[in-house]
């Protein structure tokens, strides 16, 4: 995020945030995990290969997109052969994306975060997610308390906007009084920083 609290402009206008250095630490970070995680509005917005750079197709973490009403653009990067892809959508939404994403129906007006993350556990095995956004997926993650370490790049720029979004955006609280953090480490990537928290729920 910028150094005043924003991911994006506002209408979500893409804007660079992070360092060379810190793009080279996500692509590391990456490949530590099972699967990367967005929000539909992410795969609209950005278009995202969400690979690890130079990584084998079999080494690529599975792309997870929540995608309750089944928005993702057939053309959409999440969609090539990269690497698997999975898309989680509502009960009722009908679409379908051949044999480029598997599709998991879970929930009604929204996804069901807690039920799909042990479906994806228990049924494909992928026990660690890294979410990348956007903030209204990122404060369900919370609302849920889901989260179990939260790292942000705060980098020196800043964007302004009443309306631009937020690393946790979406409707009011995530909590009652919000999330308690504690602090555990911060590092240095170039114009900027990384702090870690561990959620104190």
């Amino acid at each position: 995020m910028s150094a005043d609290g924003k991911i994006a402009g506002t209408e979500h206008t893409q804007v660079r945030i992070s360092s060379d250095e810190d793009l080279i630490r996500v692509r590391g970070l990456r490949k530590r995990y099972d699967a990367i995680l967005v929000g539909v509005g992410t795969v609209l917005a950005d278009d995202p290969h969400l690979t690890a750079k130079g990584t084998s197709q079999e080494r690529n973490p599975v792309r997870i997109v929540l995608d309750t009403n089944g928005r993702t653009p057939d053309g959409a990067r999440v969609l090539d052969d990269q690497a698997s892809t999975v898309i989680i959508t509502g009960t009722g939404c009908t679409r379908t994306w051949g044999n480029r994403a598997l599709v998991i129906r879970c929930g009604t007006d929204s996804i069901d975060l807690p039920r799909a993350l042990d479906i994806l556990a228990h049924d494909y095995g992928i026990r660690n997610v890294l979410v990348e956004g956007g903030g209204t997926v990122i404060a369900s993650f919370f609302r849920y308390k889901l989260v179990d370490k939260y790292s942000v790049f705060i980098g020196g720029l800043v964007i302004g906007g009443r309306t631009a979004p937020t690393p946790a955006d979406g409707e009011g609280w995530v909590q009652p009084g919000g999330v308690e953090l504690e602090l555990t480490s911060t590092e240095n990537y170039g114009n900027g920083v990384v702090l870690t928290f561990i959620p104190k729920y």
